[in-house]
């Protein structure tokens, strides 16, 4: 196999996965004309078609499907093998892509790079706020961060926060006006500040759980946020109802008298937040690094 044919496969996977020869040039760095004629040497090289070419889109043939089967792992080998001796380098450097919620990042992943980069000038960090779920291999991610019983298994997962409980709350005001909620059936009789799911859409429907008996609770009230936990927490400071959010996004407001936890033995803990990567990533130096510093210790 010479240089070409290597740089061919290449590209043609690329193609694959973007099922688009204006997206695979623009990763590749090539222009369309340049990318097309490369597929059409390489098919006129095997003497199979592989890709089916359409006006909106490109998609694999049956022996193309087969190729990629053969290909893929090979090609992945090799780039974990240049990862791998890139640990040679004396100086860790490259960009690391990461997807995370922003209570997540101002939390914990700012802090852990205000630690590292300033003794590391090489690694850059791009750092992608979004509250839903993301495909992290399909956006070129190279991690996430997210709680960790959203994460999917086939992933490596690090800890890197502690356990979370959430927390219901109101404010002193609101309480002053209705009876303190007993049990989550109680809520029924409450005005509560409801939260759409940035991954499904749907209204989020409260969670509790006490001696091994789980309950959701769907809420009603005035006051729907898309999973702002800060903006639920000033709702209900304000007054318009309870609220059910992570507790150490109130745990400020709830010391300092602003708000009042309530169903606190309905709340049990849960995993909290972890880093997240495919399972076939070898770790660069850099990416080490970072992984490092953020890995959760128990005090």
């Amino acid at each position: 196999m010479n240089r070409t044919d290597l740089a061919d496969l290449s590209a043609f996977l690329v193609v694959a996965e973007e099922r688009s020869f204006t997206r695979a040039a623009a990763r590749l760095g090539l222009s369309q004309s340049a990318l097309s004629h490369a597929m059409r040497r390489l098919e006129s090289r095997i003497g199979i078609r592989l890709l089916t070419r359409t006006t909106r889109s490109v998609s694999a043939t049956e022996a193309g499907e087969k190729l990629i089967g053969i290909i893929a792992p090979a090609l992945d080998q090799i780039d974990g093998g240049l990862t791998e001796i890139s640990h040679f380098r004396d100086k860790p450097s490259g960009t690391i892509r990461i997807t995370t919620t922003d209570h997540a990042a101002r939390s914990l992943l700012w802090p852990a790079l205000e630690r590292l980069l300033p003794d590391y000038p090489d690694i850059h960090v791009e750092v992608s706020l979004n509250n839903g779920f993301v495909d992290i291999v399909e956006e070129r991610f190279d991690a996430g961060i997210r709680l960790g019983e959203a994460i999917a298994r086939d992933m490596i997962a690090v800890r890197i926060g502690p356990a979370y409980r959430m927390a219901c709350v109101g404010s002193p005001a609101y309480f002053a006006r209705h009876p303190i909620p007993q049990t989550p059936q109680d809520l029924a009789h409450h005005t509560c500040i409801n939260m759409r799911m940035p991954s499904s859409g749907g209204l989020y429907a409260w969670e509790f759980e006490k001696d091994g008996r789980a309950m959701n609770v769907r809420v009603d009230g005035q006051l729907t946020f898309g999973g702002s936990g800060q903006m639920l927490e000033a709702a209900a400071e304000a007054g318009f109802g309870l609220a059910m959010t992570l507790d150490s996004i109130v745990e400020e407001a709830i010391r300092e008298g602003r708000l009042i936890r309530v169903l606190e033995d309905w709340c049990p803990p849960f995993a909290g937040y972890h880093l997240y990567y495919p399972s076939r990533r070898q770790a660069s130096p850099a990416f080490a690094l970072l992984v490092e510093a953020l890995r959760y210790r128990e005090a």
